[in-house]
């Protein structure tokens, strides 16, 4: 066909160069066909059934690291198979020779290891989804998605199971995904998919599409196509998961042991592919990890992330506003069920979460127990709606109700609007948004509202960004967080990341954070200006860094910082240096030391901080983390202490056994946490934990604080 592109008429021409356009970009898309998967397949990691011979196949992947655009030093081959029931993921992975691999456990973070690692795109919006990741050990990874920041929610956990092979010329894996553990689009038979594999020796990132330095792999919107996908069966959708717990304890050295048994009940209901209803009865949580511990020397709360599986589901959809961090939060989770560290039972919750086209919905209901003396039964709730629009941005509205001491007529409302392209300047991101909070309480009177915005440019070679958010003094969210109120925070980021023509060195990292905040009045409070002189990664991938720190507080009232020093009201500035040094987690030994050393309020302060990882094998994993503070002020000297060993031995994939020790001076208690996981269906899990806890009295003897033994079994029905 020829066109005749003089007599075309204005509006015809544009239409032309809109389709035109519109053309190119899909095409720029790269596209992988699904295979049908055979009724006698069997996961074994190999890929020898015929099948995998008969369907279409991913053969050359592009490095992104550490040169961009060239080719792979090995090759990679990924396929799929699809049936109404499954989705099943096919990888072969060629390197003769050693292959870094120590983890087995499932949700190992294996960014430091050999792996592949992909993301599913279910409903096509470029904006969610999901990541899956398995090394050659056949530890398992997934996470969801974080729309806002392209990052990942690794605390999300579905039902999948996977093999791998390891053989003289590299190592091979199967990954099998039921569809009752996604949520889709219903009817659509195209998906968002790319895949990405890590060289760790090398330090070598491969990928199949949006192959750039600028752009994640969690980036949806630069994934290619997985066409040729079947119409999907959820059957009735429903999945039952009752759960037993039994245990025996002593919450105090002077009490006698109590006996538990305790029944618990999560039900979920898929409204179609993309909508699901959860209700949760009587919950418990023994199996979720202790917190770490740490070491506070601020006047401010610190921030301890949500670990509890009933509210991690959907998570990616109750994210609200660009730049908030963790200078607000509206909905915080661990608000509910959680005051001061205490338990309060959840005696049943619901939950809507998915999309309904183009709209994301998100909705909790939780009702808490009473605790005598501590707080009467409550309910809270929270609502979120996320409209996608344009071709990567939303807009949407978030709401909360109620309070976990029970205060009435508490409640939150608030609007995000985000702006996001992949496309500025040709490839590159650019993300700005705005937002605004207002709340009510009934023991708050005053302004409670709260607004901000963000410009974001966060590429490679440059990433600049300049945040502001202001905080009404009585903005004080009842199911938020939100550590600091009566401000105005303003932030800054400058990082120029070249890639010098050098041997040793892959990169380095030329950053400048200046934050300043100040009350409402526009009166500094504090100040705090980050600077990287020196931050080099090295080919080998160890790296190294030197910091200057120039930092202020205006205190309006006295600052206890450790117990028995109190630094007075007044104006403080100071400098503060970092030295820090790191060596590649590719090693058997690896590890970070950071010393941060200089003035410090009314005198110094040197902080050591030491993490070290033991990989003997896959078998066995440990590391070891340390934090010495000691500060020596006008006002006496101060000293902080704190160890965690943590020990994980791998009897398989499905086995593991774990030990969490935790020590700190301040509290003057060793607590530990240990833990078997028995994965023996995808659909069952055997937790058995032990807590133990030692305090020192004031004699300097230790004796027993408190002990727990707790035994629970899950298993699952899906319909």
């Amino acid at each position: 066909m020829k066109f005749d592109f003089a007599n075309l008429q204005p509006r015809k021409l544009l239409f032309f160069l809109f389709i035109s356009t519109n053309l190119s970009l899909a095409q720029q898309k790269p596209v992988i066909n699904a295979g049908n998967v055979p009724v006698s397949f069997r996961l074994d990691g190999k890929l020898n059934e015929q099948a995998w011979q008969n369907t279409d196949s991913i053969s050359t992947l592009t490095m992104v690291e550490p040169f961009e655009g060239k080719s792979p030093a090995y090759s990679t081959i990924i396929k799929v198979l699809a049936n109404s029931r499954y989705l099943v993921f096919g990888f072969k992975c060629n390197d003769p020779e050693q292959i870094v691999a120590f983890s087995k456990a499932k949700d190992s973070d294996l960014k430091s290891e050999d792996h592949i690692r992909f993301v599913l795109d279910t409903f096509m919006d470029e904006r969610s989804g999901y990541v899956f990741a398995i090394n050659p050990n056949s530890a398992r990874y997934d996470a969801l998605i974080s729309n806002s920041r392209h990052g990942e929610n690794r605390n999300w956990d579905t039902v999948w199971e996977a093999k791998t092979f390891i053989g003289k010329n590299g190592w091979s894996a199967e990954i099998k995904i039921p569809v009752k553990s996604l949520n889709f689009k219903k009817g659509l038979k195209t998906w968002g998919f790319n895949v990405e594999r890590r060289i760790q020796r090398l330090q070598e990132t491969d990928r199949w599409a949006g192959a750039r330095q600028d752009y994640k792999i969690t980036q949806i919107s630069q994934a290619g196509i997985l066409k040729g996908l079947p119409e999907f069966n959820i059957g009735i959708g429903l999945s039952i998961f009752p759960s037993v717990v039994t245990g025996a304890g002593s919450p105090a050295p002077d009490e006698k042991t109590e006996f538990t048994k305790d029944v618990s009940l999560d039900i979920s209901q898929k409204l179609g592919p993309n909508l699901q209803a959860s209700l949760t009865i009587n919950t418990d949580f023994a199996e979720t990890e202790v917190d770490n511990r740490k070491i506070n020397i601020t006047r401010f709360p610190l921030f301890y992330p949500e670990k509890r599986t009933f509210f991690l589901e959907g998570t990616d959809i109750f994210e609200f506003g660009l730049g908030l961090r963790r200078d607000i939060i509206p909905f915080f989770s661990r608000r509910i069920g959680l005051i001061e560290g205490q338990q309060i039972p959840l005696k049943a919750g619901g939950k809507l979460h998915g999309r309904a086209g183009n709209t994301n919905i998100g909705a909790l209901i939780v009702n808490t127990g009473e605790v005598t003396g501590t707080v009467s039964p409550t309910t809270m709730g929270v609502m979120r709606i996320k409209q996608n629009i344009f071709e990567e941005s939303s807009m949407g509205i978030i709401a909360t109700a109620g309070d976990p001491n029970g205060l009435k007529e508490s409640w939150l409302t608030g609007f995000d609007f985000t702006y996001k392209t992949s496309k500025f300047r040709g490839k590159k991101n650019f993300v700005a948004g705005i937002w605004g909070l207002w709340t009510h309480r009934e023991d708050v009177s005053g302004y409670q509202k709260s607004f901000g915005f963000k410009i974001d440019y966060p590429n490679n070679l440059w990433n600049i960004s300049l945040t502001y958010k202001k905080i009404d003094k009585d903005f004080q969210p009842s199911l938020g967080f939100v550590p600091r109120t009566g401000v105005n925070i303003w932030q800054g980021a400058v990082v120029y990341s070249p890639h010098p023509d050098w041997k040793l060195v892959r990169q380095m990292f030329h950053e400048f954070f200046p934050m300043l905040v100040t009350n409402l009045n526009n009166e500094w409070e504090s100040y705090r200006i980050f600077t990287a002189p020196v931050n080099w990664r090295f080919e080998s991938g160890d790296r190294f860094e030197f910091n200057i720190v120039p930092q202020g507080e205006k205190l309006a009232e006295p600052f206890e910082i450790s117990e028995g020093v109190t630094i007075p009201s007044g104006e403080y500035n100071w400098t503060r240096y970092r030295l820090e040094g790191g060596l590649a987690a590719k090693r058997k030994i690896s590890g970070q030391l950071t010393w941060w050393f200089g003035k410090f309020y009314t005198g110094t302060l040197d902080q050591i901080q030491l993490t070290m990882s033991l990989n003997p094998s896959p078998v066995v994993n440990a590391g070891l983390s340390g934090e010495f503070n000691f500060g020596r002020l006008k006002e006496g000297n101060f000293k902080q202490q704190l160890f965690a060993f943590r020990l994980m031995i791998n009897f398989s994939p499905d086995l593991q056994l774990s030990g969490f020790l935790q020590y700190d001076n301040e509290s003057e208690t060793v607590g530990l946490n240990s833990k078997l996981r028995w994965i023996f269906s995808p659909l069952g899990d055997l937790f058995i934990v032990y807590n133990h806890n030692l305090a020192k009295s004031v004699t300097e003897r230790w004796y027993r604080d408190s002990n727990q033994l707790l035994i629970k079994l899950r298993y699952g029905i899906r319909i």
